[in-house]
């Protein structure tokens, strides 16, 4: 695959950026441009387009209309984020999401300092970079970013150092996300089923599951696979938190799976760095959804300062978002979700017994009003001490459950991964080129059964076990396995094996990882 290397990011990547920034001069009067969230990652666009929509933003007030498609000079710390949700109330009261695991699918995390203080799992690595000789470490960097927010720990707790919002949680790190993004929805399923599966192993004890990132499908939910497996992990007593997405008003839908009414989808609020809501705002990036499915909370995610992956695709694009040598500042659904999923961790430390309804229906019942559209806001700002406070919601949720036996291609939406522009995968097969039978798959997934040792969908993803130790981590990770040439077929895309590097910014083009283009 060496002949492939030359197509990894320069040229298709302009051929991008055109387009882009077409569409970013039509979008002068502040209303979020139709690619915000897509191709990719913490700030949205990544290879050479990042640079190239970068250079043209006016560092005060932004090409695409006032600042917050600009560089902000403001930002927002963790401790700010904690104040605002009252998860710092919590922390005084000993709560720190200890004995909670928290799930996060994503792009992977590395050793940075905040994650080396043995509260981090790597679980097993299902991007298309598995291959290649640093497997599970987060070469892009959004999922390092949410890591930091989520659980970050510095291991001197009580020295002042950084912290997340539930930063004694256990976080379980399932990498989807390739080094530049790019991620197919049948590798965010085999994810959500390992999760499903795995989750009392090792004493994880997974009640969390954060996933800030989305396709533009628009399938119904009853039938999506993808919102198949995260009900399952849901009636299997996992919260699931998902970005409402970065569409602004462009989209009557939040991002997929955020449209399944049974998870707690969620939109950003620009706190302005003081606690009450009176001077909140919605940032024009967050998905509004429509009258019937908005986001049900939002929570900080402007400007928020989190850990830095050094040398990651965003911040080598945005060095001007980097934050002293530790800390980089991103915006989006992303963040708020992840702050969520660390008020989630604290508020189940206080009261293991809560199922995901109560607990999704206690945040909405006491989170804090923010002025705008209902739409925009859902309930409110959450508040974690009041929901700490809240009567158990005396009723579950009843809406009509996913079988799960739509379309692959539908769950993807617009969003596909390939080599080049005539090798996309569609239609109904897997990263693998595996047929998809949704009746076979979906019993499977509701049984907690998809996977077997480290097969899935009848194909060998990962290892079985974990049963090897990285001298990064105090933690220990899962076993890898090796992918033959055969597992490509060449029928499958077009090509027998992938590289590390030879992933263009025009073949996965529109990857939709929750966060804000430009936005930090």
């Amino acid at each position: 695959m060496s002949d492939r290397k030359a197509t990894s990011r320069t040229k298709p990547a302009r051929r991008v950026a055109a387009a882009l920034l077409t569409a970013a001069a039509l979008s002068v009067t502040g209303a979020a441009p139709a690619q915000a969230g897509l191709l990719g990652g913490l700030l949205g666009v990544v290879g050479g387009t990042v640079g190239v929509v970068t250079n043209l933003l006016d560092t005060t007030t932004g090409l695409l209309g006032g600042a917050d498609w600009g560089y902000a000079a403001s930002a927002t710390t963790l401790p700010q984020a904690a104040a605002a949700i009252n998860a710092d109330d919590m922390a005084n009261k000993g709560y720190t999401g200890k004995g909670i695991g928290v799930a996060l699918i994503d792009t992977g995390v590395v050793p940075v300092q905040g994650l080396k203080s043995g509260n981090v799992v790597i679980g097993p690595d299902l991007s298309l970079d598995s291959q290649a000789p640093q497997g599970n470490l987060d070469g892009f960097g959004h999922g390092t970013h949410m890591a930091g927010i989520i659980a970050g720990n510095d291991a001197a707790l009580l020295g002042g150092g950084f912290k997340g919002i539930a930063p004694q949680a256990k976080l379980l790190s399932v990498r989807v996300g390739a080094h530049d993004g790019a991620a197919d929805v049948s590798q965010l399923i085999a994810a959500v089923d390992w999760v499903v599966q795995h989750r009392n192993d090792n004493g994880m004890n997974v009640r969390v599951l954060n996933i800030a990132f989305g396709t533009d499908g628009t399938q119904s939910p009853t039938l999506d696979p993808l919102t198949h497996a995260i009900e399952n992990a849901w009636r299997a007593g996992i919260t699931v938190v998902v970005s409402g997405g970065n569409g602004g008003n462009t989209r009557a839908s939040l991002d997929n799976p955020a449209r399944d009414p049974f998870v707690i989808a969620v939109g950003a609020d620009d706190t302005h760095g003081t606690n009450g809501t009176a001077d909140d705002t919605i940032p024009v990036f967050s998905s509004r959804g429509s009258l019937t499915r908005h986001v049900d909370v939002v929570a900080p995610g402007q400007s928020i300062v989190s850990l830095r992956d050094p040398g990651s695709v965003v911040d080598t694009e945005y060095p001007a978002a980097r934050v002293d040598s530790r800390f980089f500042k991103g915006s989006g659904t992303s963040q708020a979700t992840a702050v969520v999923s660390g008020a989630v961790a604290l508020l189940l430390q206080q009261r293991p017994e809560l199922s995901p309804d109560d607990v999704k229906q206690m945040l909405m019942a006491t989170a804090q009003p923010v002025v705008d559209t209902p739409q925009a806001t859902g309930a409110g700002l959450i508040n974690v001490l009041a929901a700490a406070s809240a009567p158990r919601p005396l009723l579950a949720q009843s809406f009509p459950k996913s079988t799960g036996l739509g379309t692959l291609e539908a769950s993807r939406g617009t969003h596909h991964v390939g080599q080049n522009a005539s090798s996309d995968l569609t239609g109904e097969k897997d990263i693998f080129g595996k047929p998809w039978q949704p009746s076979v798959w979906a019993p499977k997934s509701s049984s907690g059964t998809a996977w077997s040792g480290g097969d899935w969908n009848g194909t060998t993803w990962a290892g079985s076990c974990w049963c090897t130790s990285s001298p990064l981590w105090s933690a220990t990770s899962w076993s890898a396995t090796s992918w033959s040439a055969t597992s490509w077929s060449a029928t499958s895309w077009s090509a027998t094996s992938w590289s590390a590097t030879s992933w263009s910014a025009t073949s996965w083009s529109a990857t939709s990882w929750s966060s804000a283009p430009g936005n930090v």
